[in-house]
């Protein structure tokens, strides 16, 4: 990993690792000792500047503050769909689901009671 955000990333999952060990507030060091234990190289410097950013907050807040700004971003699933099922010559989505409905109804015709219970009689 290299960079600023993959290095931060490194002691963010290290702090939280620390904290989901039971230690209610990790230090600079305990950092340094997980790091080490892995045989991970540590930087001083990002973990000071780590440590700076989650001063006076609540990393549980700061959690719940990113999953909501990650579930505000679209992955644009929703517009592909209704693009295609808007096409002439491309299937609804309501087609697809039909189809697998009969497949199913098949199966269930197929099965003769027989499967797995007829190892057991």
């Amino acid at each position: 990993m290299s960079g600023l955000v993959g290095l931060l990333g490194l002691v963010a999952n290290t702090f939280l690792l620390a904290k989901l060990a039971g230690n209610e507030s990790p230090t600079k060091d305990d950092l340094k000792s997980i790091f080490d234990s892995v045989g991970a190289e540590f930087d001083s410097a990002k973990t000071d500047l780590f440590f700076s950013l989650v001063k006076d907050h609540d990393v549980t807040e700061l959690i719940a503050a990113g999953r909501e700004k990650m579930g505000a971003l679209s992955s644009g699933g929703g517009a592909v769909a209704m693009v295609a099922g808007a096409g002439g010559d491309a299937p609804s989505a309501a087609e697809p689901a039909a189809e697998s409905k009969k497949v199913e109804e098949e199966k269930e015709e197929s099965d003769d009671g027989e499967g797995m219970m007829s190892l057991f009689d």
